[in-house]
């Protein structure tokens, strides 16, 4: 199949992946389900001169959708952090305030 213009190649795209607009032309937001899925939350202060990071471990996603919840968790927390190696550090002690977030997306937290 030839294709001919870009509507052509968005018909081959799952309707998941298209870009669908709400009512007011802005693309929807993607929502985020666990599943049920188990997720471990920890402090850490090795390695880290003192200072302490909250850890999540356990998330078994693509490194994109792992970002987007890493950049949902700083927002809510209001704090700094980065992925590393599978695993979302934010900084500080925000176990509480990951738990309850991780928790509204439908995670099971350790």
């Amino acid at each position: 199949m030839k294709l001919q213009s870009l509507a052509d190649l968005e018909k081959l795209l799952p309707e998941s992946e298209r870009g669908e607009k709400t009512e007011k032309n802005e693309p929807k937001k993607r929502e985020h389900d666990g599943k049920g899925k188990t997720v471990r939350v920890l402090l850490d202060t090795k390695d880290r001169k003192g200072k302490s990071v909250t850890v999540v471990t356990g998330l078994q996603h693509n490194p994109q959708t792992i970002e987007e919840i890493a950049k949902m968790l700083k927002q809510y927390c209001g704090a700094g952090g980065t992925v590393k190696d599978g695993n979302i550090e934010i900084q500080g002690d925000q176990r509480l305030r990951v738990t309850e977030k991780l928790k509204s997306l439908h995670y099971s937290v350790k």
